[in-house]
């Protein structure tokens, strides 16, 4: 950890770290049901960051089950056959523990924190929602109600929701990242408990995950317990392989959503490569010289000088398959998203056209070597960092190879991936006009 440290240091000071390589060592070994696990020995705290990663998301769903992998977020949480409902929740709460789960386009992720004495409990706990989750009527339609109210709230009672899921549509025209993470509203009141049973059968066994551990904990007595409570659950098919590949864009897309609302939003995107593509590293270069903080860009040309912007953010997200580079802008009172657009088609003419200039492109570098060293200073932030590695680059090693990958991206790299990537024949634009302007 002390390398760490002193790297983030000399990051946050200007200064790139040159030559010596990353030192994080990192335990690997399989258990007898096929899961994969990582650990990193951390004995800083007296605590445990323990985070499984289900490889299944809305990608391995299809028309008429769209949500499930976000409803099994939930249902892991509401009981199995050792441990009734809420008991996981209480059961780590009377311990000092705490978790969380998020689901995403590919994976559904359950993350654990707690005491390092209570690392048999947790693995028991996960062992027996893996292995015996309860399907009670009763509770899964409670959770369905629950998925239900969360798509009401969060998307057609939300303007940015309701746009976002428009705009994702039309974008995806046959991929699955074409339907929202949350699924449609009849397909969740629709989903059957054999609907149910199929896709946690298929998605969330053993053989489909990687469970990634950081923290004061010693490999081989953790790894005998993860056999004793997780090795001996059977391995199950794993989801089919996603043969559909998005077609090339033919030319801009254009949605257009009428709804009450007080200002317009405009959203637009390009279609960018999936995150083990080696484009990867000039994107998200771009995405913080256009992007991060009041300092880029985009920031400075729509909310600081022209003030035509009250808010501006955006950028790409991990994936397996392409997905996209998005920015989403809020006009200011009075003024027409096209304004709006317009000033934001100069700003990324300028990155298309001309060299970016090196004092902004080493700024850009250091500011993620700074975010990606501070993540490797907590146990939740090794966790999350070296299981995304091993997930959407494919190896948790090539984290190592990360800051050397980033300081070798050069100003013709950005060059070349504006003018690959940001062009009017790979964009979908999306804009909300308010209803009392909809003509």
């Amino acid at each position: 950890m002390k390398r760490i440290l002193s790297l983030l240091a000399l990051v946050a000071g200007g200064l790139v770290p040159q030559a010596e390589p990353l030192v994080f060592p990192v335990e690997t070994a399989t258990l007898k049901n096929g899961m994969k696990v990582l650990l990193h020995e951390d004995h800083s705290i007296p605590n445990v960051a323990l985070y499984i990663f289900f490889k299944v998301g809305s990608r391995n769903e299809r028309p008429g089950i769209t949500g499930l992998s976000h409803f099994f977020e939930h249902m892991m949480f509401n009981g199995a056959k050792k441990y009734g409902p809420h008991m996981f929740d209480r059961a780590m709460e009377n311990s000092g523990g705490s978790n969380n789960a998020y689901t995403s386009n590919d994976v559904t992720v359950y993350q654990d924190w707690f005491p390092s004495e209570m690392l048999e409990l947790i693995l028991d706990l996960e062992g027996d929602r893996i292995r015996d989750l309860n399907f009670d009527p009763k509770m899964v339609d409670s959770e369905r109600g629950v998925v239900a109210s969360e798509r009401r709230t969060s998307v057609d009672n939300n303007n940015f929701g309701v746009l976002n899921e428009q705009f994702q549509a039309a974008a995806f025209i046959a991929h699955p990242y074409h339907w929202p993470v949350i699924g449609w509203m009849s397909d969740i009141q629709a989903w059957t408990l054999q609907d149910l049973k199929a896709h946690f059968s298929m998605g969330y066994a053993p053989n489909n995950a990687v469970m990634v551990v950081a923290g004061n904990v010693a490999a081989s007595g953790f790894l005998k317990l993860a056999e004793k409570y997780i090795g001996s659950i059977p391995r199950r098919d794993p989801p089919p392989a996603v043969r559909t590949v998005e077609p090339e864009q033919m030319g801009e897309r254009r949605i257009r959503v009428e709804k009450f609302a007080q200002t317009p939003i405009v959203m637009m995107g390009w279609h960018v490569p999936e995150t083990a593509n080696p484009d990867y590293y000039p994107l998200s270069i771009l995405q913080v010289i256009l992007l991060n903080g009041e300092s880029s860009r985009l920031y400075r040309r729509l909310v600081d000088k022209d003030q035509l912007a009250i808010s501006i953010d955006g950028g790409m997200s991990q994936s397996f398959d392409p997905m996209l580079f998005s920015i989403t802008a809020q006009p200011r009172e009075g003024i027409g998203p096209e304004k709006v657009e317009a000033a934001l088609y100069e700003e990324l003419d300028r990155v298309r056209k001309d060299l970016v200039d090196e004092k902004e492109l080493q700024k850009a570098k250091n500011t993620l070597l700074a975010q990606f060293y501070r993540s490797m200073k907590t146990i939740s932030g090794q966790a999350n960092t070296l299981g995304s590695y091993e997930i959407f680059f494919g190896d948790y090693r090539k984290l190592l190879e990360a800051p050397d990958l980033f300081e070798k991206v050069s100003r013709d790299d950005l060059k070349r991936v504006a003018q690959k990537y940001f062009s009017e024949k790979n964009r979908t634009v999306a804009t909300l006009i308010p209803a009392k302007e909809a003509k």
